[in-house]
């Protein structure tokens, strides 16, 4: 049984290198790959992503190789900040400073100020927030850190 599972895993790894080589196969420098792993929350998936449509924009571009620049600017198009912070996260940051002047606040209020699901922002929005320091989450509310009020405000506290 073991060997079967470890058979699986392996395909799955040819397979996954197969579609890198063929689908991706764009070389990107250490500047602009270091910038793309910046903003990708540590996360492969998301790297993955970000990648690609940073390979799009270098495709349209006629480049042969993504440089610094052309991912800068794809990453600013897509809305994705120097923290990995997208438009929902920024949305989110907003709506808890700006509306509900920092918290605390219920995650409902949030979710129905922005229009979003409750679930979206507990299992996508909040984690990755808290981790970074941009959020709280108390027994009253959820509240907005220091460092969401530098980001979202730029130090206007």
């Amino acid at each position: 049984m073991a060997t079967s599972k470890l058979f699986c895993t392996f395909v799955h790894f040819i397979i996954c290198k197969l579609i890198h080589i063929y689908i991706i196969n764009m070389k990107i420098n250490k500047e602009a790959a270091a910038e793309l792993s910046k903003r990708s929350r540590k996360t492969p998936r998301i790297a993955n992503r970000l990648f690609k449509r940073v390979r799009d924009f270098a495709q349209v571009k006629g480049l042969e190789e993504i440089d610094l620049e052309t991912t800068m600017e794809a990453l600013d198009r897509l809305k994705v900040d120097n923290y990995g912070l997208d438009q929902i996260d920024i949305e989110y940051l907003e709506s808890l400073i700006y509306k509900f002047n920092g918290g605390p606040v219920g995650v409902e209020t949030i979710a129905s100020s922005i229009g979003e699901e409750v679930s979206t922002l507990e299992d996508v929005v909040e984690p990755y927030l808290m981790q970074e320091g941009f959020l709280k989450r108390t027994p009253r509310g959820r509240m907005a850190t220091d460092k969401s009020y530098n980001h979202i405000k730029g130090g206007l506290l």
